[in-house]
């Protein structure tokens, strides 16, 4: 029998930067995520967000390619968040996506800084933060590519 950890941080954001996740009605959204990650054999261990983007790390299973995982997540919410009427503003995701693999001994403090991301972007503007991400794994010429639409 093979093991594996595939323990993925993914961020995403509302296309144009629309800040369209309502906050009163995050967590719904953040339910909804989760029972679709079960439902792929894969754990949910932390979603968090801003009005304008979202943050999952997900313990991915195997089977599951990240592209069809993320690419699903994104499908399925974006219809959802469209006909239950608790998000007005929203259009849409973005088309990109940025994930980064962290090793287990990483999680907890993966955990706490999605958990943390209202506190957080009090002090770093989103823009910065991403920079920073893809720069911490030698990506920083990708970067631009996360904000087009």
């Amino acid at each position: 029998m093979s093991y594996t950890s595939l323990n993925v941080h993914i961020v995403f954001r509302t296309k144009c930067g629309v800040p369209a996740v309502e906050p009163e009605h995050a967590r719904t959204l953040y339910n909804y995520i989760w029972g679709m990650t079960k439902r792929r054999d894969s754990t949910l261990l932390r979603v968090n967000g801003m009005p304008d983007h979202l943050h999952l790390f997900v313990e991915l299973n195997p089977k599951i390619a990240l592209a069809d995982f993320v690419r699903a997540v994104k499908a399925s919410t974006s219809r959802w968040m469209k006909t239950c009427g608790k998000f007005p503003r929203f259009l849409g995701w973005a088309d990109e996506y940025a994930a980064f693999s962290y090793a287990v001994r990483d999680k907890a403090m993966i955990v706490a800084y999605i958990k943390n991301q209202q506190e957080h972007h009090r002090r770093v503007e989103f823009a910065d933060e991403m920079k920073a991400l893809y720069a911490e794994f030698g990506l920083e010429e990708a970067a631009s590519h996360f904000f087009r639409d």
